[in-house]
């Protein structure tokens, strides 16, 4: 199977650099319009694709980022293994403004977003026990090494449905109760789509502040994001060039079944499925459908 590479690049990322034949491309889908147009083209001799997810010019919050809509384009445009680069905050000393962390599981606090393409007369439960490709996180951790960034292997993601950041409160109940590593505002149910969508998928969470619970740095100040924002965004860019040789142009089956979600998923009867909304999953489950 041909490799095909999907950016999704959160604040401060909203391009990629040295695309081949690059061409920015509307692609239509029955969720609605994504974030924006999606910048195809080849890096290293590997199809990629990079979609902004706030939109250039960042239009999108986190809860109007339309995520159906997203990760649809990229399955019918053909990507294969999509790598989510996104802001957070982090909740331990060790994992510093600047560092990158690979993570590896999720608790998702989201409330006000649509977070399946299944639904009344067609259900389907996929599992997400372990919701990151490995095989593509061990991808990211090396090409951030590569790129010269501190790089942590796995971590838990607490997402929240923002816009605001979190009370102090919060900050301490993700921390030291629930036990999590990094705090954003996207991931979800980004990744929950891509399972469904049988996209292999992984998340590069790139640290800007310490959220609001460290005594030494206060509540999150939106000037000093910023300035990370933009050091990790270079740093995110250099990150992408190091992922086609790792990936690779061609691949087999997902090692970890990512590619091949929804065989045992669908609840409902072949006669009892709504035609309309199968004519909706034409991309997200043609291989089942």
């Amino acid at each position: 199977m041909q490799t095909m590479i999907g950016v999704v690049g959160g604040s401060g990322v909203y391009g990629i650099d040295g695309l081949e034949a690059a061409e920015w491309v509307e692609v239509a889908t029955p969720w609605g319009r994504p974030s924006d147009a999606i910048l195809t083209g080849r890096l290293d001799g590997v199809p990629m694709s990079f979609l902004p997810r706030h939109g250039r010019g960042h239009v999108h919050s986190p809860t109007s980022v339309p995520y159906r809509a997203n990760i649809d384009a990229l399955k019918r445009l053909g990507v294969t293994d999509v790598i989510s680069v996104s802001a957070c905050g982090s909740f331990r000393e060790a994992m510093a403004p600047g560092d990158f962390v690979v993570v590896d599981q999720f608790v998702d606090r989201t409330f006000a977003r649509e977070k399946s393409f299944f639904g009344e007369g067609f259900v389907a439960h996929v599992s997400m026990a372990h919701p990151v490709c490995a095989r593509l996180g061990a991808a990211c951790a090396a090409a951030a090494g590569a790129a010269g960034v501190r790089v942590h292997r796995g971590g838990t993601y607490l997402a929240m449905e923002g816009p605001q950041f979190s009370t102090v409160a919060e900050s301490r109940l993700y921390r030291d109760v629930w036990g999590c590593d990094v705090i954003g505002m996207t991931n979800m149910p980004e990744a929950k789509l891509a399972r469904e969508a049988e996209l292999c998928y992984a998340t590069v969470a790139m640290v800007t502040d310490y959220d609001s619970w460290h005594p030494g740095h206060g509540t999150v100040d939106i000037a000093e994001i910023l300035r990370v924002l933009t050091g990790n965004a270079d740093r995110a860019r250099a990150l992408v060039r190091g992922l086609p040789g790792l990936i690779g142009p061609a691949r087999g089956p997902c090692p970890h079944g990512c590619d091949h979600a929804l065989d045992f998923a669908v609840l409902t009867a072949p006669d009892r499925r709504d035609p309309a909304l199968l004519a909706r999953l034409d991309a997200v489950a043609g291989r089942i459908l």
